[in-house]
């Protein structure tokens, strides 16, 4: 016996429900209510396109995920310590021993200041397209010259950096430019060389602040380079002599240039 529409026939007729209306409500002894499938179709999408939206943003944090998130760069700095004096004490960076000799040389050309060469290690990490987190570790040698009381001597110092900071991003195309700041700790240790001029020096760490800016060059999706100025606000070292402390906070100069690799 062949089948007709709408008898039971224990067999699911595909061609059957394409080609006819679909039952929505029907009532024992009424007359079937039927929507054409066409409508139906329509309704099921529009209940689909609120999904959609709330997948959007699902879907670009995923895509962000998989962009390079973290990076890792190696710089050369120069580490430029200011003259500063403060409590009858002259105090400046210099690189070789013999460029501040007396307090009135100080006095008049700014304590001889010069610089050190360092290197710093710092690792990146992306929170938004924009803003990322960041920490470092600096290591630089430079010498510092104390005037006071008729004293004029040299302390060879090792300055290390361990700091953290926020970083803002601008981007056009290859060319990143970046602002930075954050806290840090420094520490000075004299070296016990013939550069250090004074008798058992201690070590002093003290507690500063980082700020800086600079830009970075995209070389290709995986490197790119850096050239950055930073500023240190920390309190002048006194290396553990009472009479060698200015009391007094100063800016330390950190130009930088390096490359970075992202990951």
């Amino acid at each position: 016996m062949q089948d007709t529409p709408g008898r039971a026939s224990g067999r699911y007729n595909w061609a059957e429900r394409q080609d006819h209306p679909v039952v929505i409500s029907a009532r024992p002894g009424s007359r079937c209510q039927c929507a054409p499938r066409s409508t139906l179709e329509v309704q099921d999408r529009m209940k689909k396109i609120p999904l959609l939206f709330l997948l959007l943003p699902m879907l670009a944090t995923a895509s962000f995920a998989q962009e390079s998130r973290m990076d890792a760069s190696v710089s050369g700095t120069l580490v430029i310590p200011p003259y500063v004096n403060g409590q009858g004490v002259f105090q400046s960076g210099c690189l070789a021993p013999t460029i501040a000799t007396t307090a009135a040389n100080s006095t008049s050309t700014g304590g001889g200041t010069c610089f050190g060469p360092g290197v710093l290690a710092s690792y990146r990490y992306m929170v938004t397209p924009r803003s990322a987190l960041e920490v470092n570790y600096q290591w630089s040698q430079y010498y510092t010259n104390y005037i006071y009381s008729n004293l004029n001597y040299n302390i060879h110092s090792r300055m290390q950096e361990i700091s953290a900071a926020y970083i803002f991003n601008f981007n056009f195309r290859n060319w990143n430019p970046f602002l930075e700041a954050g806290p840090g700790g420094f520490i000075f240790s004299p070296l016990d060389d013939r550069g250090t001029q004074i008798f058992n020096p201690k070590r002093t760490t003290n507690i500063g602040f980082l700020y800086g800016g600079g830009i970075a060059y995209e070389l290709s999706p995986s490197f790119d380079i850096r050239a950055e100025y930073r500023g240190i606000v920390v309190k002048a070292p006194n290396f553990g002599i009472a009479n060698a402390d200015t009391k007094r906070y100063y800016n330390i100069n950190n130009p930088v240039i390096g490359i970075a690799y992202h990951f």
